[in-house]
């Protein structure tokens, strides 16, 4: 049986089509499966059966019914390997590697995350809250970024691990080298993100009244000097108080510091990306309370291979790091995290990341 589930719409989606509400604000996946459900019943607005052309306002009440398909998405198992930082009956923590995609999609039928989820915990072990074909997946993180990501093994936890992100509870921080040197040491970004006119796959910040909520705020760890090549770099880190498509990269492009290699926000071709052909964006550190046992579980990633290159490229080139930076850093080089400290030094005496 469909669950029922309850949602308000807020000021972003004021005077938005029903239709276009539900699929905009991630209720359901698609435009024609939100249609589906209108026209069959399960969505209630005010307590009113609505049409799809019915308009949302701020404050409404809307009541909706989960999408339930007749026809099971089936996806071939594959062993992909996968890094598992932490697993138990409920749920795993993993460290996805660069160039894995999430889930199927146009152009990538197989291949991805949920493939390789399947063939490991079995498609039955694993939620299906965003549908077959995306099995445990409550997150994403885009193809080319690496780092962790939470996993659910059934629809509760699912559930669960859902309301904890959408109600920022889950804190997530990333690693992200940007072209020019930021002058703040921190800063935040407001800017509502909404689906480019022009090019369907990419995201842009946009005034429409439809775009969503998007808040980014960063701190400089490091900085790097210019060259006749390009402005300098910055090495930050992004904390996430929403879950946009693309919201880093697109913030990034948005203050006009782009993230270094990234093909569809970047400045392929204007700029020296340091021969890096991938976003250096990496999902670093996650911290989040276990929906079950109350446990709060804290996990750091350390810095793939690639990004550690690229860093090391900017060695000599070292203007310092901030207060923010040491921090990271220490944790990075403390007992037990894996890192190979260079010789001689201690942790507290690493003074760079091109060290990692």
């Amino acid at each position: 049986m469909a669950r029922s589930l309850s949602t308000t719409v807020t000021e972003a989606y004021n005077d938005m089509r029903l239709d276009s509400f539900l699929y905009e604000s991630g209720l359901y996946e698609s435009r024609s499966k939100a249609v589906k459900q209108i026209e069959a019943g399960k969505v209630f607005v005010g307590g009113q059966t609505p049409t799809k052309k019915t308009l949302v306002h701020t404050g409404d009440f809307i009541v909706y019914e989960e999408f339930e398909s007749n026809d099971r998405v089936f996806l071939e198992p594959q062993d992909i390997p996968l890094d598992v930082f932490f697993e138990d009956d409920d749920m795993a923590v993993i460290n996805k590697q660069a160039g894995l995609i999430c889930h199927p999609s146009p152009g990538h039928p197989d291949g991805t995350l949920s493939n390789a989820l399947i063939y490991k915990y079995g498609r039955d072990h694993l939620a299906h809250i965003q549908g077959d074909d995306r099995p445990g997946i409550v997150h994403r993180l885009d193809g080319d970024t690496s780092g962790l990501m939470l996993v659910a093994k059934n629809d509760e936890i699912g559930f669960e691990l859902q309301d904890e992100i959408r109600s920022r509870n889950v804190n997530r921080r990333y690693l992200c080298l940007v072209h020019g040197n930021i002058a703040s040491d921190t800063g935040l970004i407001d800017a509502p993100i909404f689906r480019s006119d022009k090019v369907r796959t990419r995201m842009q910040v946009s005034d429409k009244p439809q775009a969503r909520s998007s808040v980014t705020t960063f701190k400089v760890l490091e900085r790097f000097e210019s060259s006749n090549k390009d402005n300098g770099f910055s090495l930050i880190e992004c904390k996430l108080y929403s879950g946009r498509t693309h919201q880093i990269r697109v913030h990034m492009e948005y203050i006009k510091h782009w993230c270094v290699g990234d093909p569809m926000y970047g400045t392929p071709g204007k700029a020296d990306n340091l021969g890096l052909t991938r976003q250096f964006l990496h999902s670093y550190f996650v911290e989040f309370e276990h929906p079950r046992t109350g446990e709060v579980m804290e996990f750091l990633a350390p810095v793939p291979k690639d990004l550690q290159d690229t860093l090391r490229k900017l060695q000599n080139r070292r203007i310092g790091l901030t207060d923010a930076g040491r921090e990271v850093l220490f944790k990075y080089c403390s007992e037990g995290r894996g890192i190979q400290l260079p010789e001689g030094k201690t942790a507290e005496e690493v003074d760079s990341f091109t060290f990692l």
